[in-house]
């Protein structure tokens, strides 16, 4: 009889539990309206600014209106040259980016899993984290020459610390008592990093990646200082070079919508990892 009562109870509650779910077209509008209040701030304050510069409360001369800023991208993409200089940050990135992320997740599965290598690795490793992007450059010249893998090799470091230093983590903050069920259970080495570890650490393994590829998009500017003909650090030196402050801000603007791209799309790829947790972002 209390079996019966605990079940129709635990029906109850997931009933309960599946009217308040928002329906797939409430998510959407959800999803709508978290959009237009992502857009809200830069809006407005470009808004702001705009209408400052045309009713002569500043003169816009080292800081452009934003309709400067549109003009100089429009006539960039109507020229095929912004398209040019995207596609050549955008393939330094993916490349760079691939092989940071893959460095930095053996290493910090190693370095995790392992005590021997992690006294070994880690020291090492957080040593040359301390070191500027900027120190690299000039050994990687001399090492690889000025064209494209001395800009790839800059963008993997810069991505491959924050992925180490995340996976690591992730690995070692396990929670103790999850591996010491699974030794209840008698799982095997396999079975217990596919059901236990993995899905502890995917969550902050997401996080190291977001963070790795931002890094990548930060030390694309430092890489295309090397010498480039292309790309859009190579814009924000032009500019700079021939005092064009709207070609700057244009550069600027176009690195952002692609590191916004770029993160919602990493985003998107990796939601069906994490999609188990039931989390209070998940119902804010």
């Amino acid at each position: 009889m209390s079996g019966e009562i605990a079940t129709s109870a635990w029906s109850s509650q997931q009933e309960a539990a599946a009217l308040a779910a928002p329906s797939p077209a409430e998510k959407r509008r959800a999803f709508d309206w978290r959009m237009l209040l992502g857009l809200l701030l830069p809006v407005a304050v470009a808004l702001l600014w705009e209408a400052a510069v045309r009713f002569g409360l500043a003169q816009g001369r080292l800081v452009p209106p934003p309709s400067r800023i549109a003009a100089t991208l429009w006539a960039l993409a109507e020229t095929g040259e912004l398209w040019t200089h995207v596609w050549a940050t955008l393939w330094r990135i993916a490349a760079g980016f691939a092989l940071g992320a893959v460095a930095g997740i053996v290493f910090g599965a190693l370095s995790g899993a392992s005590g021997t290598v992690r006294r070994v690795l880690d020291p090492t490793l957080q040593a040359l984290r301390a070191i500027p992007s900027i120190a690299w450059v000039p050994l990687f010249i001399l090492w690889l020459g000025i064209f494209e893998a001395s800009k790839v090799a800059l963008i993997a470091v810069g991505v491959f610390f924050p992925v180490y230093l995340g996976i690591a983590g992730a690995i070692l903050s396990v929670d103790r008592k999850l591996v010491e069920v699974g030794h209840v259970f008698r799982l095997s080495r396999v079975k217990l990093a596919k059901r236990i570890l993995l899905p502890a650490v995917l969550p902050e393994a997401v996080i190291a990646l977001r963070s790795g590829l931002g890094l990548g998009f930060m030390f694309v500017v430092a890489a295309e200082f090397m010498g480039a003909s292309e790309g859009l650090g190579y814009l924000l030196v032009d500019g700079q070079q021939m005092g064009k402050p709207d070609q700057i801000l244009a550069a600027i603007i176009a690195f952002a919508l692609l590191g916004k791209i770029a993160d919602s799309l990493l985003v998107l790829l990796t939601k069906p990892l994490v999609r188990w947790q039931d989390t209070v972002r998940e119902r804010l």
